[in-house]
């Protein structure tokens, strides 16, 4: 039981509870439940204002504890006393323990209340069961209708003992049982048995299970201390590694204290104290977004991180430098429990010495004498693990604090536990001097140019904080938030992320790596990759906005630091002024038109170049969140690649006769293909009256099926009546290499038709990823969307192509405005995925909308950056079409949450449209759409 009279507060609750809860068993239970409800709910607001008065997260924790203690405590006799009153005395002594985060005191305002009814060795069950029963009635019930979640468990001593070696997550909860009320000398007993228990226990075995626990749950909370919506209690860094390095000190130790670990010098004074400060501070902040939710919840989402850190102190009136100073404390203390507790799982789960020993500098080494390691330049090499001869051995020469991350990397070493701490005892060394070293940055070149396995070593020189002290231009963007919806990881943990995809793709590790390293091995030096991701994003220490042409400025001395020559040096920082480029054209711009291949083309100037941003480009995505790279993406990327690589290939003449000798190749392979019911003038008609760029990325099985509708088409014309000619044609393809569905429309171009076609794949459930048009010259069009269902992939719903022929109809015969079909639609996914305004949790962007003309590509285009939501694609068409404008081309995106969607516009009639001002109405029309976070709203 826990002491509530050693604190001010925790004697308030004890004493509000003398006055509040006064039931006895002759009380109503409604008039119970009401003293209870009102006991619970003033001393929540009691513990919040004390929270939002600036009180640690730990005390606020305990206060919560206790005020649950003291509830469970009052019910507890109540139950008693029914029991004694109807059966007389109990037939066994009953305890109630408290377990986990509860048994440790450390209640935060959602968390679950886990607890224990405890029985003694020996019980007959048919005595058991009454007692059982009024303890469950009138204890458990009464705090379900108080909507605690509370888990609960029944047990004898034997039992629990049976568990704990059956569970190792009943044994850890089982580590930090507490009395709450009830029988001491039983719970006594249990204590004295269970601790024999696994005191005895293999203790290497429960050290072996934790750590690959530990393992599994880091790798299943994002790998990293740095994400951008960190878990707090189970994310790396969070409360559970914590918690983890005290059960195993419990086990291995006898106590799991950090007193007990300091006593045993497996930890340091200093030590003990920060992860103090870090614990309370993650706890406070799990008490404040609990207190500001309706269920539990222990992520920091983006939307909530603002609201959050001012609540916490951090009153800065920009948005994001405040989010920005919250977020860098919280790295800080999640980094330092990560650090930290890692050190400690392995000096508990590995030492060979024992605790009682110690870990004394000279009895490591002297114990490793023993086996007659390699030595190698002041270290020592084991199978395993690199050791230093001697404790001075960084003061005798500094760039080994450099050579010995290249020794790692080249032996397949970790660090020992010594050198990690004589390293971070030894940082403020790497000064201006050693980053100018010859040999310290020669032996740097040769950790980025070991192809395939360079990720392991820098995020061993970043967590030891040598890789910021060495590039103190990277130190510049460690634990920076990047302000940006798409982003996962903080600006430094992004930037190792994209060096771990280059890994893979070195190794050929994935779908799409293989034809990456083909590429690469084209360059002169593959490899300088890794040092152009290591540096491209350096420029976004001076903020988002223009960091491309920053990062040129900020990389130039470094590559000059590290000596890397003028050729070299061009390409590097080409690719880091350009790095967003080949995403953003293939993103916005139709890759099928040969001008924007030209245009990108001329942007990059070099094949070598080229390669290597077409490298950057996947693995910049890849390391920015899986869910940013697709086979579709893909598709398109490598579209643009190869036609740029043409481009640089060939001159203009040389690329046009390839173009005419590519259409006559398709059109003699259709014509041998002998086509069942259609003529040859219908061939010829089809590849004289479309543009050229049609051929070039169409191949023989794409046009043979548009030849097959519009034959289609023009025989629905010459047997239907006038309305029925109007009828389009529809072709619905699932492409399952792709993981999408391909929709062909084939009809007579009208104005209009982009914004009811894309109304009825909306009613039709589907979610547009892409779209091409192009018009023969009998106005004949061809419309091809790219889709995919709500939840991605393929769309395998039948009825889909069935409301969408359906809705198509409506809308281009009998105009029917497909707006209260689109809004049911919305109603229906709400109800089905729970997609409400209320609870969805995306990161807001700001709205935005450019409409331009794009001379290089002699394009008229509107870009609308806005938060998404179902019908904005028809709203936006619609409004183009109001204004006078057709829809050639479309590129519509959509992550997390966030429409990114490109236009190419033309006039339905002949109009001036090289003065910008008559685009204007157009920009504002949209501005309005987007203004509203939800189509009813607009509507």
């Amino acid at each position: 039981m826990i002491n509530s009279l050693q604190d001010p507060l925790f004697r308030r609750i004890r004493l509000h509870a003398e006055k509040r809860l006064d039931f006895t068993p002759d009380t109503p239970p409604g008039e119970r439940l009401r003293q209870l409800k009102e006991y619970l709910r003033l001393e929540q607001e009691m513990l919040h204002r004390y929270h939002e008065k600036g009180d640690g997260g730990l005390r606020v924790a305990k206060a919560r504890t206790i005020m649950i203690d003291i509830l469970i405590e009052y019910l507890f006799k109540n139950a008693l006393a029914i029991y004694e009153r109807k059966f007389g005395p109990p037939p066994y002594p009953v305890a109630m323990l408290a377990l986990g985060g509860y048994g440790r005191a450390e209640l935060c305002p959602l968390s679950d209340i886990d607890v224990m009814f405890l029985y003694p060795k020996k019980v007959k069950p048919d005595l058991l069961k009454p007692l059982q029963e009024v303890l469950t009635d009138q204890i458990l019930y009464p705090m379900w209708d108080l909507n605690l979640k509370i888990g609960h468990s029944s047990r004898t001593v034997k039992e629990a003992i049976t568990e704990a070696k059956a569970d190792q997550q009943t044994l850890n909860a089982l580590l930090e049982a507490r009395l709450i009320y009830g029988s001491k000398e039983l719970y006594d007993e249990f204590e004295k048995t269970y601790r024999r228990y696994y005191r005895r226990a293999d203790h290497r075995a429960y050290a072996k299970e934790r750590l690959e626990d530990q393992a599994a749950r880091r790798e299943k909370y994002g790998g990293s201390v740095f994400l951008q919506e960190p878990d707090i209690k189970n994310g790396v860094g969070g409360l559970r590694d914590y918690q983890n390095i005290l059960w195993m000190a419990e086990v291995r130790l006898g106590k799991g204290s950090l007193d007990t670990l300091v006593e045993k010098k497996f930890l340091g004074d200093q030590e003990r104290k920060h992860l103090i400060q870090a614990y309370d501070f993650l706890l406070r902040v799990r008490n404040e977004v609990h207190f500001n939710s309706k269920r539990p919840n222990d992520q920091l989402s983006l939307e909530a991180q603002p609201g959050i850190a001012w609540a916490l102190g951090y009153k800065q009136r920009d948005i994001f430098r405040r989010v920005e100073a919250f977020m860098q404390d919280y790295y800080r203390h999640a980094n330092r429990i990560y650090q930290l507790s890692k050190l400690l799982e392995q000096r508990l789960a590995l030492s060979e010495l024992g605790p009682s020993r110690g870990y004394s500098f000279q009895a490591v080494i002297d114990s490793r004498r023993i086996d007659r390691q390699k030595e190698l330049d002041g270290f020592l090499i084991s199978p395993k693990q690199l050791s230093s001869q001697d404790k001075d051995v960084f003061i005798q020469d500094p760039t080994r604090m450099i050579r010995m991350f290249r020794y790692l990397q080249q032996y397949d070493l970790e660090p020992d536990l010594d050198l990690r701490v004589l390293l971070s005892q030894s940082i403020h060394m790497i000064d201006a001097k050693l980053m100018h070293n010859e040999s310290a940055n020669r032996t740097f070149r040769s950790i980025l140019q070991t192809r395939g396995n360079v990720y392991p070593t820098l995020l061993l020189m970043h967590e030891s904080g040598v890789l910021g002290r060495f590039i103190p231009e990277f130190g510049d963007i460690t634990c920076l938030v990047q302000h940006e919806f798409y982003h996962r990881y903080t600006a430094d943990i992004h930037t190792l992320s994209c060096i771990r995809k280059l890994d893979e793709v070195f190794r050929e590790d994935g779908v799409y790596t293989p034809k990456y390293h083909q590429a690469l091995l084209k360059t002169e030096t593959p490899a300088l990759l890794y040092l152009i991701l290591l540096v491209h994003d350096l420029g976004k220490s001076d903020g988002i906005q223009s960091h491309c042409i920053n990062g040129v400025r900020v990389a130039e001395p470094i590559l000059k630091r590290l000596g890397i020559d003028e050729k070299r040096r061009k390409i590097i920082l080409t690719i880091v002024e350009n790095h967003l480029e080949m995403a953003r054209f293939w993103q916005r711009h139709d890759i099928d038109d040969p001008i924007t291949a030209a245009r990108f083309a001329d942007i990059v100037g070099d094949e070598d170049t080229l390669r290597y941003l077409y490298v950057h480009t996947y693995c910049d995505a890849a390391g920015t969140a899986s869910s940013l790279w697709n086979s579709y993406k893909d598709s398109l990327h490598e579209s643009l690649f190869r036609a740029a690589l043409e481009n640089l290939h060939h001159e203009p003449d040389a690329m046009v006769k390839r173009r005419r000798e590519r259409k006559s190749m398709i059109y003699r392979e259709i014509i041998e293909r002998r086509l069942q019911g259609i003529e040859k003038d219908q061939i010829d008609a089809h590849f004289n009256l479309l543009p050229e760029r049609y051929f070039i990325h169409n191949d023989a099985d794409d046009i043979i099926l548009h030849i097959r509708m519009v034959h289609e088409l023009l025989k629905t014309i010459s047997e239907a009546d006038s309305i029925g000619s109007l009828v389009p044609v529809v072709d619905w393809n699932n492409d399952e290499d792709q993981g999408l569905t391909v929709v062909n429309v084939v009809t007579w171009d009208r104005a209009g038709l982009f914004y009811k076609l894309a109304g009825a794949l909306t009613v039709a459930g589907v979610n547009i990823l892409s779209t091409k048009a192009i018009s023969r010259n009998d106005h004949i069009t061809i419309d091809t969307f790219y889709v995919v269902a709500p939840d991605g992939g393929v769309v395998q719903d039948s009825k889909a192509e069935v409301n969408f022929r359906n809705h198509l109809e409506q809308a281009l015969l009998h105009n029917v405005d497909l707006m209260p079909a689109i809004k049911e639609q919305a109603h229906k996914l709400a109800t089905q995925f729970g997609a409400t305004k209320t609870n969805r949790l995306r990161a807001p962007i700001p709205a935005k909308v450019e409409v331009y003309h794009e001379l290089s590509l002699k394009r008229t285009i509107v870009e609308v950056q806005a938060n998404d939501h179902l019908g904005l694609l028809y709203q936006l068409a619609y409004a183009i079409f109001k204004h006078g404008y057709d829809i050639g081309f479309a590129r519509i995106s959509t992550e997390r949450g966030a429409a990114l969607d490109t236009f190419y516009i033309e006039p339905t009639r002949p109009m001036a449209i090289s003065n910008a001002d008559t685009l204007v109405p157009l920009r504002d029309e949209i501005e309005r759409i987007i203004a509203h976070d939800e189509f009813e709203a607009a509507g």
